[in-house]
């Protein structure tokens, strides 16, 4: 079995190829707490991909959000940033 050298950051695949693609990869970059959170979140979910994770996560907080009593819940928060910025009021201790 030989090792393929390869050019750093250069294309291996055409664009032509690239455009028929089914997924597609975007890089994250955690910080250490974002990074525990997210590994204390695996093991309450008993996921051992952090991929996985992250998109199970997602799927979760999409539900969520979108129940009617976490909407109701936003709306006030929004609503209170709205009338904040009216007020003249930008920041909090």
């Amino acid at each position: 079995m030989s090792n393929l050298v390869k050019a750093p950051f250069t294309p291996q695949r055409l664009e032509e190829e690239r455009k028929n693609d089914k997924r597609k990869v975007h890089p994250v970059s955690l910080n250490i707490e974002e990074e525990a959170e997210i590994k204390d979140c695996q093991n309450l979910i008993h996921q051992a991909k952090i991929s996985t994770a992250i998109k199970q996560l997602a799927l979760i907080g999409a539900k969520c959000i979108q129940r009617p009593e976490t909407k109701e819940t936003l709306d006030v928060l929004f609503n209170n940033d709205r009338k904040n910025v009216r007020s003249g009021i930008h920041d909090f201790d």
